[in-house]
């Protein structure tokens, strides 16, 4: 078993969540059921689909789950320019939580390469 704590690609996803929250806080009271419940369910199955693979007795599993948490980091980003379109974030904020999410992105991809590499 991996221990996910240790992991950056974990921490950096945990604060990105985190920001997420704290932009969604900002949405009209109207989208509670809608694009903020979307949002934060998919910034938050980043990191959590991180240390559910973490468990998984092999390495296939364990990329398959960084697999998902990837997907959900797409899909972030794709609500988040949803939510530009709408007015509910400015061009700044889009571009720092891209910024973000581009890292996350990265490092999960660099990850699952090293996994399926480890053969």
């Amino acid at each position: 078993m991996r221990n996910f704590r240790d992991l950056e690609i974990w921490k950096n996803s945990i604060a990105f969540s985190k920001s997420i929250y704290e932009i969604c806080s900002t949405f009209p009271d109207k989208e509670r059921f809608g694009l903020t419940a979307q949002i934060q369910r998919a910034s938050v199955a980043i990191p959590s689909n991180i240390a559910e693979g973490s468990s998984r007795s092999s390495q296939a599993d364990f990329a398959r789950f960084l697999e998902i948490a990837l997907g959900s980091a797409f899909e972030v980003e794709t609500q988040l320019n949803i939510a530009k379109e709408v007015g509910y974030i400015s061009s700044e904020q889009l571009i720092k939580c891209h910024e973000e999410l581009t890292i996350i992105q990265k490092q999960i991809n660099q990850l699952i390469t090293v996994i399926r590499n480890k053969k």
